[in-house]
């Protein structure tokens, strides 16, 4: 099982979403997250004071899948979330050793 955390622009969550649902997938956890990369903030003008951003927007959505889904996966998220701008996101994947669905008592892929 792997785990895949995508960092994405707020106003992608419903891109994403749809496109992880049209791959059948049927539960996310998603965040709300603040932090920067390369673009390193911005500067905005507040009744005529300038200040610098350091921490943008960002939402922080976390999946857990079987191993074959994983490629699907990480095309579904980087083709939704992509507007072509500095800022579009990341995404990681680790590698999950056990799962266990807590209502139920299944394990692993029969959790998820």
């Amino acid at each position: 099982m792997k785990k895949v955390e995508a960092l994405i622009k707020p106003f992608k969550l419903d891109d994403v979403k749809e496109a992880l649902q049209a791959l059948g997938l049927k539960g996310m956890t998603v965040s709300e997250a603040r932090g920067f990369g390369r673009q390193k903030g911005h500067t905005e003008l507040y009744r005529g004071a300038e200040y610098v951003v350091d921490f943008l927007p960002k939402l922080k959505i976390e999946i857990v899948i079987e191993d074959s889904l994983v490629d699907d996966v990480l095309r579904a998220i980087t083709e939704a979330a992509q507007s072509g701008r500095i800022g579009d996101g990341k995404i990681f994947v680790t590698t999950v050793e056990r799962a266990v669905r807590i209502r139920t008592g299944e394990t692993d892929a029969a959790a998820l």
